[in-house]
């Protein structure tokens, strides 16, 4: 087929996967007198022969769809773990992860950014301690719409696993271990799913709205090796659900590493996991967990954030306080501020040390807030302020920081920073910034307004803190001589 004739719908047979772009897509090519037009298709591994079909056409490039795998690639490697949509990389060897994620990161800094030496700035790519069984949290999700691994076909049934990829309704039953969370308990989920659907009550219908069971959610402290767990379900036939034998069945299975279990009530529509205010019971046990990063204590509720990759995270935050130590001078009474703060992990380990006396937290979410407070006092620290507010909003309100800091760390949402509000940061002039990214290409753009207001970027670093999937977390340093 030739691309002109291309158009939402087509369907397109035999195309090689030649790389990835930033952001995990797969790269396939057409060959034309103009030059190469790109297909990027998601769920996809270089090597691989793929049909797919098109959701979205411009001139020079489309977005497809992955229909099915022909030819799987020569670099794939068998797992003895269940594939998932959270982990498409799964079975692409660790060096290769590694490999197309900086090239492409890199590729993209250097587009948006303009800065064609980014490569001599480049100090380094941390790879996360633990490629398998390294995250804290899973979420897995109940539906009454099963989605068969092999074939994808949907029926009707009781699921406890994950969301098939590219949709919202049917879920994938999560058999065994995946290779991403606590083996043990992924190990013991089929039990789990047994109990719930021989109760008689209906998993979610996404569909309709309606069903009993939606949502476990699991967290696990790596310091305690204890997990605190959230069964979330509707409030209709609650008094039909026998939650003395889920706690039996739980403590069976999970024996003295069984920390606590919340049940929640979720009526909303809305399909995601999120525990309404007030809605939430402790059924069983203790209500947090206790994670310890770099020798210091942090207690963990169900709706406390908190890094994914406790083992990575300590790795990624020893790097923020280099950073930070870059441009500090020997007078042990510097002012940093810690920005979109959240439990305040940074603001506590800059706090902890000794050429800074005092760290101002600022965060929007007000659990965060009240966690890194706690957290704070419990760590016996005292040299932090926390301020619930929004950043733009608390710099407007509080003008006499501006000249006072020395140091801002920069840690935004996936989003990114609001011009405004980095424009307020930038009137703060602060001899550096550094700027923690769970999205590079945000990072990117914004080191363009830095980079005008007189901040060059002198130092760049990436974080693998989620192996087999796409995404990847950048640390820069900022410094000015303007101020």
């Amino acid at each position: 087929m030739q691309y002109q004739n291309l158009k939402k719908g087509s369907i397109l047979e035999n195309l090689k996967i030649e790389g990835i772009a930033f952001g995990g897509e797969g790269i396939a090519k057409i060959p034309t007198e103009r030059g190469d037009f790109v297909l990027f298709i998601k769920n996809t591994l270089p090597g691989q022969v793929v049909r797919a079909k098109v959701i979205k056409k411009k001139h020079r490039f489309a977005h497809c769809k992955l229909h099915k795998v022909q030819q799987p690639s020569p670099d794939e490697i068998s797992i003895p773990y269940q594939t998932i949509p959270g982990a498409p990389f799964a079975r692409f060897p660790i060096s290769k992860q590694k490999q197309y994620k900086q090239e492409s990161t890199l590729g993209m800094f250097k587009r948006i950014s303009g800065i064609e030496h980014l490569d001599n700035l480049f100090e380094s790519y941390i790879s996360s301690p633990e490629v398998w069984h390294y995250r804290n949290k899973m979420e897995y999700s109940f539906s009454s719409l099963v989605s068969d691994l092999e074939t994808e076909e949907e029926t009707q049934g009781f699921a406890l696993g994950s969301k098939r990829r590219g949709q919202w309704w049917a879920v994938e039953q999560l058999n065994k271990d995946s290779g991403l969370f606590d083996s043990v308990f992924e190990n013991a989920l089929t039990k789990i799913r047994q109990f719930c659907e021989a109760s008689g009550l209906p998993a979610w219908n996404p569909a309709q709205g309606k069903g009993f069971f939606r949502f476990l959610v699991v967290r696990k402290s790596y310091h305690s090796n204890q997990l605190l767990i959230n069964l979330l379900t509707t409030s209709k036939d609650a008094e039909n659900f026998n939650r003395k034998e889920f706690i039996t069945l739980l403590q069976h299975l999970l024996g003295e590493r069984l920390a606590g279990i919340w049940h929640t009530f979720h009526d909303e529509l809305g399909d995601v996991a999120k525990q309404p205010f007030g809605k939430a019971e402790l059924i069983y046990g203790q209500a947090k967990i206790t994670e310890r990063i770099l020798d210091l204590d942090f207690d963990i509720s169900m709706q406390s954030f908190f890094q994914t990759n406790p083992k990575c995270a300590e790795l990624l935050y020893s790097k923020v306080v280099d950073y930070v130590k870059e441009g500090q001078n020997e007078e042990a009474n510097q002012i940093a501020m810690d920005l979109f703060c959240g439990t305040g992990i940074i603001a506590q380990l800059l706090a902890s040390g000794t050429l800074i006396r005092k760290v101002i937290g600022v965060d929007i979410v007000p659990k965060a807030i009240e966690d890194a407070k706690k957290n704070a006092e419990k760590n016996n620290i005292d040299g932090v302020e926390f301020y619930l507010a929004d950043v733009r909003k608390f710099l407007y309100d509080y003008p006499q920081y501006k000249g006072k800091i020395q140091t801002v760390v920069l840690d935004p949402p996936r989003a990114g920073i609001v011009p405004k509000a980095l424009k307020r940061v930038i009137e703060l002039a602060a001899k550096q910034i550094v700027y923690v990214s769970c999205n590079p290409s945000t990072q990117a753009r914004d080191t363009v307004t830095l980079a005008q207001a007189g901040y060059e970027l002198k130092k760049f670093c990436l974080v693998d803190q989620f192996p087999h999937t796409a995404h990847i977390e950048s640390i820069a340093l900022y410094s000015s001589n303007r101020f």
